[in-house]
């Protein structure tokens, strides 16, 4: 059967090179899959996306929202919903755990009427949750550190520390709300340890 699998965590934890790792192991076994991320994954998300991380961007945290959800409107529309369809299994870079760990905490700790709102989105625009997500749990500082070392830092990237600390906390916050869906995986270990971590909690490993 098809896997939605999401993952999540805080700035430069290593989702890419995990995401890499999977869907090479997924290749090997012979499972047809895609790739995709979040904001972006069809063409016009991919139009909001650039609009969402370009450091000269400055909106108001609402705008910032809604544009997060009609980017995923879109993608699931167009990308995640078809695949699954057809079969597929969908690996993302992100999805509504994002939303509420950013948008939610990083922006708004602490406010509850505006996680209730976000809640309200994904319950009336987000017909589909993964399956399972993979939170990739490391410190904030360490994280930033290795972020930085890739190069020029998009608009979320040149955010504070005490903002990913939040973000961090949001994550948390999901996992703990939902740990049959969220499972945090320590991502301080090597590539290999970390992919062996996630195909056990996959099932493809015992």
């Amino acid at each position: 059967m098809a896997q939605f699998i999401s993952f999540e965590g805080t700035e430069g934890v290593g989702k890419s090179t995990l995401i890499a790792n999977v869907a090479a192991y997924l290749t090997q076994q012979g499972i047809d899959f895609i790739q995709t991320r979040e904001p972006g994954g069809s063409a016009f998300a991919e139009q909001l996306r650039a609009l969402l991380l370009d450091p000269a961007t400055h909106m108001a945290e609402d705008s910032e929202l809604l544009l997060m959800f009609a980017a995923r409107a879109d993608h699931l529309a167009q990308v995640i919903l078809p695949a699954l369809a057809q079969g597929q299994w969908v690996l993302c870079d992100r999805f509504t755990d994002s939303t509420m760990a950013y948008q939610g905490f990083g922006r708004k700790l602490g406010d509850r009427a505006y996680l209730a709102k976000i809640t309200l989105l994904i319950e009336q625009f987000v017909p589909k949750l993964p399956d399972m997500t993979v939170w990739l749990d490391l410190p904030v500082v360490e994280g930033m550190a290795r972020a930085k070392n890739r190069g020029k830092l998009d608009r979320f990237e040149q955010e504070h520390i005490a903002f990913f600390a939040r973000v961090h906390q949001g994550f948390a916050h999901q996992a703990q709300r939902e740990p049959e869906r969220v499972k945090r995986i320590d991502a301080s270990g090597t590539a290999d340890e970390v992919l062996q971590k996630v195909l056990i909690e996959i099932g493809f490993r015992s």
